[in-house]
């Protein structure tokens, strides 16, 4: 489990939620909890995904995965426990945080990383393969594989105050904004970049000859659509009333600009 997540990672999604804490003027305990709360989910899903009987990857982080390190059925046991201790830490006996944060943030979390999030989107993935799909059919993919619990993000920092329905129908649509521009511009590092450079093995999808923004846009228009969510994403902040959202305009930045 510590292999599985201290070592390495951008951290983008503990950052989303204590930047939107940040701006709803939220809880820093019950966002600190949060954030480490996404991050396991994240890392679990990592560790899942890596397996043979996914996507059979030996690199992730610049390191062998966990099941070329410790075996296949450890490393399920692992991704297992680090989902059971996101759950954990969302809900502390003793910690202040009030119940209805506790509740509001476990479910976020478990709608983002069930059926209707990650999980329903990793095998929506998983069924793609060497087939052809729409842009639409290819957006929703992402959207609940990888939008999902970035969005998700935001909305758990939002949720450790208590912003009006105006701050968060903007935090909605940046985080769904901000969501799908992280998995367009890894498609484009897929095949822009090599393997030192994003810790993981670069060329995966086209070898393993899974749709991609790139392969049905071209790079070109990919970068252009990377762009045009960014300011979808810059435009939603403006929209939240909010006083400070710097944060969160810096990580879309990032999000959209990193090299890795």
């Amino acid at each position: 489990m510590r292999y599985a997540v201290l070592d390495g990672g951008k951290r983008l999604r503990p950052l989303l939620v204590l930047g939107a804490a940040e701006a709803v003027d939220g809880n820093l305990d019950a966002a600190l909890r949060a954030g480490c709360a996404v991050e396991l989910i994240h890392a679990y899903s990592l560790v899942h995904d890596d397996m043979p009987c996914m996507d059979n990857d030996v690199l992730r982080r610049g390191k062998p995965t966990v099941h070329v390190a410790f075996g296949e059925a450890t490393a399920l046991l692992a991704g297992d426990a680090l989902q059971a201790l996101a759950f954990e830490l969302l809900a502390p006996a003793d910690a202040g945080i009030p119940a209805r944060t506790q509740a509001a943030l476990c479910r976020l979390l478990a709608r983002a990383a069930g059926h209707s999030g990650m999980a329903g989107g990793q095998a929506i993935d998983l069924a793609a393969v060497g087939k052809s799909l729409t842009e639409d059919e290819l957006r929703h993919m992402h959207r609940l594989k990888t939008g999902a619990l970035l969005q998700a993000s935001v909305m758990m920092g939002a949720a450790c105050g208590e912003p009006g329905a105006r701050a968060c129908q903007g935090l909605e649509t940046y985080g769904r904004a901000l969501g799908l521009a992280f998995q367009v511009v890894d498609d484009i590092l897929d095949v822009t970049a090599d393997s030192a450079t994003l810790g993981k093995t670069a060329g995966k999808d086209a070898a393993q000859d899974k749709p991609t923004y790139v392969s049905l846009l071209g790079l070109d228009r990919a970068r252009a659509y990377a762009g045009e969510l960014l300011e979808q994403a810059r435009a939603a902040l403006g929209t939240t009333g909010l006083a400070d959202t710097r944060a969160l305009l810096a990580l879309a930045e990032m999000v959209v600009h990193r090299d890795n």
